[in-house]
């Protein structure tokens, strides 16, 4: 009799133990999925979008054929390259300052700083010298093979900006956040 009454007393606490468990989860849980929407302000927002830093949206690949000469009188030197280079576009939320970003309830409204090239590289992989040519009376040019990448690098970001790298990154940037902040509770997010 003994045994089945500590046996009960004992089911009885772990079914209790286990509902309180239970209680406290859910209501813990419960507590969460309110707190993105309830607890946001302008300071927080700023500080959890700069925690982004650079919102890289957009990689452009590129191949560029560069031709570099230097001529002189008494011969010339000239590379030419095969350059496969990378540009990258994106938005600095570094720049992004409490005055603009707006919350209205569960509705936030955004001034994005533009969109911009954060890196443009020279894949070394990919990209090659197809020939370097030495006049009979210069000496070899070390600096004409950089100058050749530089000029390649150079060319790649212009080309990638006319092709609408930054409005594309925009936008990606755009649609980003904007996941972004709907995950954090917000119903209605406005770029400005």
């Amino acid at each position: 009799m003994r045994q089945l009454r500590n046996f009960t007393w004992t089911l009885t606490a772990v079914v209790v133990l286990a509902l309180a468990m239970y209680l406290i989860f859910t209501a813990a849980r419960w507590l969460n999925r309110g707190a993105g929407r309830l607890f946001w302000n302008t300071t927080s927002v700023v500080h959890e979008v700069q925690s982004l830093s650079d919102l890289v949206t957009v990689k452009y690949v590129m191949n560029k054929v560069v031709v570099l000469q230097d001529v002189k009188w008494y011969g010339e030197n000239r590379v030419l390259l095969l350059a496969q280079g990378v540009v990258k576009a994106g938005i600095d939320l570094r720049k992004l300052q409490p005055v603009d970003v707006s919350i209205s309830g569960k509705k936030i409204s955004l001034r994005l700083p533009p969109a911009q090239i954060t890196d443009a590289y020279l894949d070394d992989q990919a990209s090659q010298v197809i020939d370097h040519t030495t006049g009979l009376l210069r000496a070899f040019d070390k600096d004409l093979e950089q100058s050749a990448r530089q000029n390649a690098v150079d060319d790649i970001a212009r080309a990638a900006r006319h092709a609408g790298i930054l409005d594309e990154a925009e936008k990606r940037g755009r649609e980003e956040l904007q996941n972004f902040f709907k995950r954090a509770g917000f119903e209605s997010v406005e770029f400005r």
